[in-house]
């Protein structure tokens, strides 16, 4: 004669984990996708203006940027509280602006080339002295387009 058995006990099934190293790999790729990493750190602060016609820029790569702000409290120390200007990484004089624009230019291919804006960030609480100054000196260096950076504020009918 047979012989029957009662029902054993069943654990909890365990989970099929080969499928989770395809999920983790998705993830780490959509993410390297969608990151963008900072080209420069700021050492200068900056508060934008508000403009009333605010338009959003259609090609960032092809910006470079000038900032120019009181730098920040760490920086202090080094350069003071009077406005600097920031091209790149590093704290620089208005006759460096020639120079900065001749390496941006260089390091663009050549059809970009024709196409390169300037961006002025600067501290609303900068005087327009300084921007003028910046602005000569785009003009020697053959850089034509600038944009001036601003936030989106209230239209004044």
């Amino acid at each position: 004669m047979a012989r029957f058995t009662g029902k054993k006990a069943k654990g909890t099934p365990e989970l099929n984990m080969g499928s989770m190293s395809d999920i983790i790999f998705m993830l780490l790729f959509f993410f390297m996708v969608i990151t963008t990493m900072r080209e420069s750190s700021l050492y200068v602060k900056i508060i934008p203006p508000q403009g009333s016609e605010v338009v959003k820029l259609e090609r960032k790569s092809l910006v470079s940027y000038i900032n120019i702000g009181v730098p920040l409290p760490d920086q202090q120390k080094k350069y003071g509280t009077d406005p600097r200007i920031q091209l790149n990484d590093q704290i620089s004089d208005v006759s460096d602006i020639i120079t900065f624009c001749e390496l941006e230019r260089s390091a663009r291919p050549e059809p970009d080339r024709p196409l390169l804006t300037t961006a002025i960030k600067a501290d609303k609480q900068v005087r327009m002295g300084m921007i003028s100054d910046v602005k000569q000196e785009l003009r020697k260096a053959g850089a034509l387009k600038i944009f001036y950076n601003a936030s989106k504020g209230q239209r004044k009918d």
